[in-house]
Formats: C-alpha cells, structure tokens, sequence
C-alpha cells in the first residue's frame, strides 16, 4: 500500500506524515515547493520517501505524482480554490482520494462535480475526512436507526484550549468568509440552501447545568448526512463566543506573519465535544457526543484511518458520505487507542461506545 499526501509540507501534512509512518504505511510526498517538502521529510524523520512536486494549476504533473499509489490525502487548503484540481487529478490517476477540508461548499461541489467522474475510473472520493465531519456523520447514522423516521439532526462543535487555527486553516476561512459571517447552507425539505434561519439559540452539554448560546456555522456535516440519513432538516452550530471570533476580519498579511500552527503543548491541551441531536418525527430523541483532544491530531489519525480503509477495504466507486464508505460501528472504535470517545444514548434504552 502506498498513499500519496498533497500538502504534504504544511502543517497538517506533516501530521499525515507521523500517523502514516506511525502505521508503517509507505507514502509519497507530493506538493508545491521542492524545497519545502525536503524540509517536511528531514523534520519528519522520512528522508527516504519518495517525494514528487506538482503545482494544482497543472493536472499533468499532478497525475503524474499520484500514480502508482493507492489513495491520495489531500492536506492542501483552502480547498475550494486549489481542491477540485487534486480530486481531478486522483480520480485520472486512479486512486482512492480523501481529504482534510472543511469547507461546506467545496464539500458539496466535490458531490456534484465529480460523483460521476469517480463511478466511470472505479476509485471511492470521501472528502471532509476531518476531526468533526467523520465521527459526526457516522453517528448521526447510528442515531438514525433509533428514531426514523427522523425530522432533525442538528451538529454542535464545542472546541476549549488555546491551540488556535493553522495558517493554512486562517486561508481557508479568508476564503469562505461569508459563509462563516452567513451560517452557509443548511438542509431543509430535501435541498441544501442558504438562509435558513437557525431552529436553536442554545445547546446543553453533558453534565452542564446551563446551556451555552450557539449560533449557525457551514459544518461539513450538513453537506454528508443527508445522502445516507431521510431526514427533512439538518443543520449546524457552534459556541457563539467562537463564532464571534471566526467573523472577525483577517488579511492574508497578518496569516503569514503568525506561526505555521499550533504549538504541541497547546494540541496536547485543547479538548473538544461535538454533538449530534437527532429528533424523530414521532418526537423521540437521541443524542451521540464525541470527546477527544487536538483536532489537527484527531484529523490526522482519521484522514489516515479513511485512506487506509479505501485501500484495504474497498467501498462503492463514487464520492461518498464517511457512513457510506465505512462501518460506523468499526472506524468509531478504531479511534478509541487515539483519545477519541464516543456515546450514543436515547431517554429509553442508553447504551454507549468507547
């Protein structure tokens, strides 16, 4: 098995890189700068993998990198400008493609633009295979079999720690400001659409005795759990407090002036729960949390998870939502050795998964 990782020199690549080589999984690295990824691969202890460079605005040389490989992991944000050029160049490669990104639009453009491009070469595409979208939306399966038929699922991010956003990540919001400042789309009645107005101010976490006032953010979940889950609305919150400071105006001078990432101590410090509510249409209710700490760790550990998967499990050719191509049961449990717990209860039978 060999995996290719596109950005493989950013911050987020080079956690690829570790999870990868912690698996003992060959990869080659692929990017823009030669001299970054010779950079990459000393700092990461992997001078030995192959390493090929490739800029988006050239599907020839993209291809090139990639083939021969089994899947692709692509850490090259902001995604919706530099990412359909990457699945482009997998799918014509042949391989197996996921990514990190966690932009809802170019999310729901990979589903449109290239689910029949996937089908016709064979190969499987499931992006946002990030720290949020992946146990999310496995669970909101999971929650789906307790109370169909389902009315609502509502996604809630709750991150503490002073860990902070990558530069690549900050690039990424630039991009996509006005869906941050909007609420991006939201799922209603069988359409994703901009506008919808927010059905909650506030959510209660376990163990809270108050709720925290939330409002709406363009989460990757409401673009996957509707392909898999029939449910009439689905939408996606975070803490109010946060997104006050994601609107907040930022120029890509002051990005590149701030560090590469997070420091490790402050990954190894940060701690995040993501909630899925679901709602039946006969009112019963079912909720999944999902703890863990470091979310550019957690994403590492499941974007590697998911590659690997494709490769030596096979799902249907296509792009596919994460409880399409894998078992939600199984990838939820597999990612227990790396800090990441999960519940699913409802008031009548609780049961819960670590």
């Amino acid at each position: 098995m060999q995996i290719a990782i596109y950005g493989a020199s950013g911050y987020q690549g080079k956690l690829v890189i570790a999870e990868l080589a912690h698996r003992a999984i060959d990869m080659r690295l692929v990017g823009r700068n030669a001299t970054r990824l010779r950079e990459a691969a000393v700092t990461s202890g992997m001078v030995d993998a192959e390493q090929r460079v490739a800029d988006t605005d050239d599907h020839d040389a993209l291809v090139a990198a990639f083939r021969g490989c089994d899947a692709v992991i692509n850490c090259a944000g902001p995604f919706t400008s530099a990412g359909p050029a990457v699945v482009r160049a997998a799918i014509a490669a042949g391989c197996h493609y996921v990514d990190t990104a966690g932009e809802q639009f170019y999310i729901k453009a990979v589903f449109d633009t290239f689910a029949d491009e996937a089908e016709r070469a064979g190969v499987t595409v499931v992006p946002a295979t990030n720290d949020g979208c992946v146990p999310g939306d496995l669970i909101a399966h999971l929650l789906a079999e307790r109370v169909q038929p389902v009315e609502e699922i509502t996604v809630s991010h709750f991150v503490v720690g002073s860990a902070g956003l990558s530069r690549g990540s900050l690039r990424s919001a630039l991009d996509t400001i006005d869906a941050l400042k909007n609420g991006g789309l939201g799922y209603d009645d069988g359409d994703w659409r901009t506008g919808i107005p927010a059905r909650h101010t506030s959510v209660t976490l376990p163990g809270a005795e108050h709720p925290t006032e939330v409002v709406k953010c363009p989460l990757s979940e409401v673009v996957t759990i509707p392909r898999h889950v029939p449910v009439r609305h689905v939408e996606s919150l975070i803490d109010a407090a946060v997104g006050a400071r994601l609107g907040t105006p930022i120029t890509p001078e002051i990005i590149d002036s701030l560090p590469e990432g997070p420091t490790d101590e402050n990954r190894r410090t940060q701690r995040f729960t993501y909630l899925i509510d679901a709602v039946g249409r006969d009112g019963r209710r079912a909720r999944g949390v999902v703890q863990g700490r470091d979310t550019y760790g957690s994403t590492a550990v499941i974007a590697a998870e998911a590659a690997r998967r494709l490769v030596a499990d096979g799902a249907e050719p296509g792009v596919l939502a994460p409880a399409q191509a894998y078992d939600p049961t199984s990838f939820l449990t597999s990612l227990a050795p790396h800090g990441i717990s999960w519940t699913v209860t409802d008031p009548d039978t609780p049961t819960a998964q670590h």
